[in-house]
């Protein structure tokens, strides 16, 4: 039997993480049936019909993190989307405002406090977006077909609210509890099976458009190989390193010699792992839906002019987004500052640096030009399904967005992430991982 075959058989027989990968299966189930529960208020199918007629744009792509949810109308519209945005402020807030930052780093408790701040603030982004979705829907013109909101007012808006903002406050309580009792990160888990879930759709267009001679076999051979060429340039940076070579002295302790022998320091390549691409898209997010929302004509002629999903300034500032986040993420996770503190007080040093500041400063010079580089990665992969629009010619978004881009990225990122956790118990109880003789190299985010 093949080692990843035998790691999974393994897994099921460790009780503790059998339980964990039950409940995990289990609880993103319930998100899935609660995706397909419908908005009292909002004719589903009629919006469903609007939105691919619109040819997807800011709207598809909120409804693909969504998993379907925002187009069908579904309790769960706003998917984990205002949480991810709650957290982005948060982050932000604490890098600039003392009392925050002192904050977390208080440790478990510190930390605590900070996500009570962000559901607060994931709550109160859940009204605001709620109230401008109700908005939009009511000025929504289904065309020929079925009124998207047959009983529009305050009473619809109302309902909005209550209904959206419980179901995101509930997606949010099953991401936690995945993250607590699960395997994983709770909500990078639930963005990966609301992609996964429009991914048989994608597939059916696409053998549909070739069938029927709507998209030619070399473009489709193309895309597959955008897909192969993305989830192997994603595995292997994610799993990139940079290893510094660090020396420690040796030590004598009653009869028995330490250190003595070279180490190394791994700086991964990209720290930051899809959150900056998460960020960005969300943040992107809000000038298509004022867009939607504010009916004042020159407002409008704005946003749609200069925050056009696929025009010039939509994708020029998602990527100068990414790159930000890029930057900035690492500078909270990585401080070369006390990472410099910590090797001088074991005596480690790197060849031909200076203890201390000096170290310091090595490590931030290399930190810089590394996550350059990541970032530009990062950039390249969210931007590829405009390019592959552009010169393709693929009409169909949904087939776009998966066949290179964001969306891969994140399910190669979450997929690494888990199958490492799953490692690390098995590993702790002295079963074989799923790379023999090594371990999966972790990855952040």
């Amino acid at each position: 039997m093949s080692q990843p075959l035998e790691a999974f058989r393994n897994a099921f027989k460790i009780p503790e993480l059998k339980r964990r990968i039950f409940f995990t299966l289990a609880m993103l189930a319930i998100y899935r049936l609660g995706a397909h529960v419908p908005a009292p208020g909002v004719n589903g199918a009629a919006l469903a019909d609007r939105i691919r007629s619109l040819g997807g744009g800011v709207l598809g792509f909120y409804d693909l993190f969504s998993g379907g949810a925002f187009s069908n109308a579904t309790v769960f519209a706003l998917g984990i989307m205002p949480y991810i945005s709650s957290s982005i402020i948060m982050s932000l807030l604490t890098a600039v405002i003392p009392s925050l930052e002192k904050l977390a780093k208080e440790g478990q408790e510190g930390q605590k406090k900070i996500t009570e701040y962000t559901r607060y603030g994931t709550i109160l982004l859940c009204v605001i977006q709620s109230i401008g979705i109700a908005i939009y829907l009511q000025g929504m013109e289904a065309g020929s077909g079925p009124a998207i909101v047959p009983n529009p007012g305050v009473g619809f808006i109302a309902m909005c609210v209550l209904t959206f903002t419980t179901g995101t406050a509930f997606i949010m309580w099953l991401g936690e509890q995945i993250s607590e009792f699960g395997i994983g990160n709770g909500m990078s888990l639930i963005i990966f099976i609301s992609i996964v879930s429009r991914m048989p759709s994608a597939v059916f267009n696409l053998l549909r458009l070739v069938r029927y001679g709507q998209l030619d076999p070399i473009q489709a051979l193309v895309l597959v190989f955008l897909l192969v060429a993305v989830v192997a340039g994603a595995i292997v940076l994610t799993t990139a390193q940079r290893r510094i070579p660090v020396q420690y002295p040796r030590q004598v302790k009653g009869r028995r010699v330490f250190g003595g022998q070279r180490n190394y320091l791994p700086l991964r390549v990209n720290q930051a792992g899809v959150i900056p691409i998460i960020f960005a898209s969300s943040l992107m997010m809000l000038p298509g839906f004022m867009a939607k929302a504010i009916t004042i004509p020159a407002v409008q002629d704005f946003f749609d002019r200069w925050f056009d999903y696929n025009g010039f300034a939509y994708n020029t500032s998602e990527a100068l987004l990414i790159i930000f986040f890029a930057f900035f993420y690492t500078s909270i996770t990585f401080n070369p500052v006390e990472m410099a503190e910590n090797m001088k007080k074991y005596g480690g040093v790197i060849m031909g640096v200076r203890p201390g500041k000096a170290t310091a400063e090595y490590l931030e010079g290399i930190m810089l030009r590394i996550t350059f580089v990541g970032a530009l990665f990062l950039t390249l992969v969210a931007l590829m399904p405009q390019f592959v629009y552009q010169l393709l010619k693929v009409g169909d978004w949904r087939i776009v967005s998966f066949f290179g881009g964001t969306s891969l990225l994140i399910l190669v990122g979450v997929a690494l992430d888990t199958v490492k956790q799953i490692e690390q118990h098995l590993i702790m109880r002295h079963y074989d991982g799923f790379s023999k003789g090594r371990r999966l190299r972790g990855r952040r985010g």
